[in-house]
């Protein structure tokens, strides 16, 4: 087993409980943009949620057990990769999908479906392709991975405080609209920097592995969002979906996989730092995506 497969990565339990609370705030924050039309939506214009929701939830977790067999990474990453392929959407795609001009009210009901489903596909997937690579089934049968403490820890994650905040935005919309806001910025803010110190306290060893680590996540994630554009542009959405599709796919929840890394796998050297770059680097990605798309409006061609 590699050095870094037998490292944990430098993570108090106060951490870990700051970092649950930081995910419960952004989930909370999320769902004061929500409504049950949101969902209703979806229900209404089911062909682009479809098949966005087709390319993050079920060719995602298997696009990426392929990479983890073609690029044969270290066991700890590779089920780091699989892990945040199984987590939803991070919670700044409805951010960045308004900036590079796409449907921002389908990305926020995508947000919402993809969360609300997480909760049964985020162990079902992880469980599934993470088995059949040989290399990753080992190291869940070392941790002895409980699906129903999963179910149940990412239930209490991301579903209570999405409801919580659904409920404030029916019961009072006048107080939601107030923290809206203030919420947004302010969890976005702490995600970032709770990773980025989370990483500084173990910056020697990332830093060791830095030309390991970054190859892998790159080639991971462009994969990912160039997946969304392909789907997207193979389904005939328009333009402004198929932004959408690229950023729901690329732009993955690592902050809840950071927290399942730690209760489940003991902070696991491959899978922390995979997950706590992808996090970095993923909002790195998307910012320039969303730079790049801002100064084209999303224009339809022309038939013929």
């Amino acid at each position: 087993m590699s050095p870094i497969d037998q490292g944990t990565l430098d993570f108090d339990p106060a951490s870990l409980v700051l970092l649950n609370i930081i995910l419960g705030l952004i989930m909370f924050g999320i769902a004061l943009d929500l409504r049950v039309a949101d969902f209703r939506r979806v229900a209404e214009h089911p062909w682009a949620a479809l098949v966005i929701l087709t390319a993050q939830l079920l060719l995602l977790p298997a696009l990426t057990f392929g990479l983890t067999l073609v690029l044969a990474p270290e066991p700890s990453i590779a089920l780091g990769m699989i892990l945040i392929a199984a987590c939803p959407g991070g919670n700044t795609s409805n951010l960045i999908t308004h900036l590079a001009r796409g449907n921002t009210g389908l990305s926020i009901s995508l947000t919402a479906t993809c969360t609300a489903a997480a909760a049964v596909l985020t162990p079902v997937n992880l469980a599934l392709w993470a088995s059949l690579n040989p290399n990753t089934a080992a190291l869940l049968q070392e941790v002895r991975l409980d699906p129903v403490n999963l179910l149940v820890t990412i239930t209490v994650l991301l579903a209570f405080p999405l409801a919580l905040g659904m409920v404030v935005t029916e019961k009072w919309p006048k107080v939601a609209a107030k923290l809206r806001r203030p919420f947004r910025v302010f969890s976005v803010v702490c995600l970032v920097l709770f990773i980025v110190a989370a990483l500084s306290r173990n910056f020697g060893v990332l830093l060791d592995y830095l030309d390991v680590l970054f190859p892998v996540v790159l080639v991971h994630n462009t994969s990912a969002l160039a997946l969304g554009y392909v789907v997207a542009r193979a389904a005939r959405l328009a333009p402004a979906d198929r932004r959408t599709a690229t950023i729901e796919v690329g732009i993955q929840n690592s902050g809840l996989g950071l927290i399942l890394i730690f209760g489940f796998f003991d902070g696991l050297g491959g899978m922390a730092y995979t997950a706590g770059l992808w996090g970095i680097w993923h909002l790195i990605a998307g910012g320039l995506l969303a730079w790049a798309w801002s100064r084209r409006p999303p224009v339809a061609a022309p038939a013929g």
